[in-house]
């Protein structure tokens, strides 16, 4: 190391550090930085006995304050649950038919919806409900177990083939590559291929096939059937793809697409506001005439 020395110009000692023939000039902290720097220091002990601080095995110091952040957050949650307890009173008692009808409840089950959408929802149905491979478009009109909004509510409080309630929406598509040879199965994708044109779901060899494997289900017509959940295959809706490979795939060894029984998870409120947002995205249906 450097032997020290004192500045010729300055007389201040140099702290022994040379770069490119500058040395380094040992000079005092300003006495503000050091009065501020040991602030912090004693700031930084009174915190940590205060507040909650120090990490232990599973948990951490609560400071003699007992301040908590989950607790501040709790209070808030509890205080616009009280704000809300009398909207949602409301909600929970209205015929959901009826919701529309009041403009200060309608506008309140659609933000309230919007808000469980995307806490609950955007993460299959995404962001703004256009849905992906194997997850549905909530914004269209194609609806594989009814667009209304008591089909809506009951799909979200059951879910779909879960095994958590009894109620869920329930059906199972047979793997047909345990009945049909690949010559079969490469000719039933053709066929359905060509029903979103217009195609005769019961015309030739594949017409044949259709109505043998998959009419008692999708219908003659090939438009489906909602009370079980069989999907239109003339609509060129595809929920996993209408291409020859995935046909083949969902054909093969068919699909099992599940949701979470979300009346479980969230209170009747909730369930009504979320069935309420869905409808309203651009594919909700009314009520039959029966």
């Amino acid at each position: 190391m450097t032997a020290r020395k004192k500045d010729d110009v300055t007389g201040v000692e140099t702290t022994g550090h040379t770069w490119d023939g500058i040395e380094e000039l040992n000079n005092p902290l300003p006495r503000w930085w050091l009065w501020t720097f040991y602030a912090t220091i004693g700031w930084g002990i009174v915190y940590t006995i205060l507040f909650p601080a120090w990490p232990l095995v599973n948990s951490a110091t609560a400071g003699m304050l007992g301040w908590s952040t989950r607790d501040q957050v709790a209070r808030h949650i509890a205080a616009v649950e009280e704000a809300n307890a009398g909207v949602e009173a409301q909600l929970v008692a209205a015929d959901l038919g009826a919701i529309r009808e009041d403009d200060a409840l309608y506008s309140y089950a659609v933000n309230a919806g919007a808000a469980v959408f995307r806490t609950n929802c955007s993460q299959c149905h995404g962001s703004g409900a256009a849905g992906a491979v194997g997850y549905p478009n909530l914004l269209d009109d194609a609806w594989l177990w009814g667009g209304t909004l008591d089909d809506i509510a009951h799909t979200v409080r059951h879910g779909v083939r879960n095994e958590d309630d009894p109620d869920a929406r329930w059906s199972q598509m047979p793997a047909f590559g345990e009945m049909l040879d690949p010559d079969e199965i490469a000719l039933l994708v053709a066929h359905v291929q060509g029903l979103a044109s217009g195609g005769d779901p019961l015309a030739g060899a594949g017409g044949a096939l259709f109505e043998a494997n998959c009419a008692s289900c999708h219908g003659e017509d090939g438009r489906g059937m909602r009370e079980m959940g069989a999907p239109n295959l003339t609509d060129a809706i595809w929920l996993y793809g209408g291409d020859e490979a995935a046909l083949t795939e969902t054909i093969t060894n068919a699909r099992f697409g599940v949701m979470p029984a979300w009346g479980a998870r969230l209170n009747e409120a909730e369930v009504r506001a979320v069935a309420t947002y869905v409808h309203q995205l651009g594919g909700g249906e009314e009520p039959s005439a029966e």
